[in-house]
């Protein structure tokens, strides 16, 4: 059901979310120049890897996140349409519209036994803990919600989450951590403090 709803919903909504793809690949293309999209290797379903692939943000080049994300940057995920090409990689079957945030694949060590089991289902475009707090969470926070969705997930639940996701999103809150372009790298046990250095996971 779960795989049934995620090509019910991209499917209607087709007329809108193809031409809003084209048109913002159109402005970061013209904001940024090439490459349009960043690629990153994520941990997939079973900590099986895939390519995430998402709008550019950032500028290329040597610095922090911060010192590299464009104001146009900063607007472009606050929208967060820099999510929209994620949509390919659900018809693909790598990811779905609801479960956890796809996180590099170094990441995939640092996990206790119980973090890890945020793999037991596709990642997400959005989850139940970017309708909770996103990126103003840490990262325990975030994996506890994640887990909790795991053990609750259900149609109903999916739906919420779809729904809540569109508020989020007007709302425009979470985006990024206190004082970085998104999250604090994950290092681990000790990585709810706030360190410099992240190559924006989410």
């Amino acid at each position: 059901m779960k795989r049934l709803l995620d090509i019910v919903l991209i499917l209607i909504t087709a007329p809108l979310w193809l031409p809003a793809l084209a048109v913002v690949a159109l402005v970061v293309w013209l904001a940024l120049g090439r490459p349009v999209f960043f690629r990153q290797d994520r941990g997939g379903l079973g900590g099986r890897p895939f390519s995430l692939i998402k709008f550019r943000t950032m500028r290329a080049g040597e610095g922090t996140d911060d010192e590299r994300l464009t104001r146009f940057g900063r607007r472009l995920r606050a929208s967060s349409l820099d999510e929209l090409p994620e949509l390919l990689l659900v018809i693909r079957g790598e990811m779905s519209l609801v479960g956890p945030r796809p996180l590099p694949i170094r990441y995939l060590p640092r996990y206790t036994q119980e973090q890890a089991r945020r793999h037991e289902v596709r990642p997400g475009i959005t989850g139940w803990a970017q309708v909770n707090g996103r990126n103003a969470l840490t990262w325990e926070e975030k994996f506890r919600l994640d887990v909790w969705y795991v053990e609750h997930h259900n149609l109903w639940l999916d739906l919420r989450i779809l729904a809540m996701t569109v508020w989020q999103v007007l709302c425009g809150r979470g985006v990024a951590a206190d004082g970085q372009a998104s999250m604090p790298e994950f290092l681990g046990q000790n990585s709810g403090f706030r360190v410099q250095g992240s190559d924006s996971p989410d």
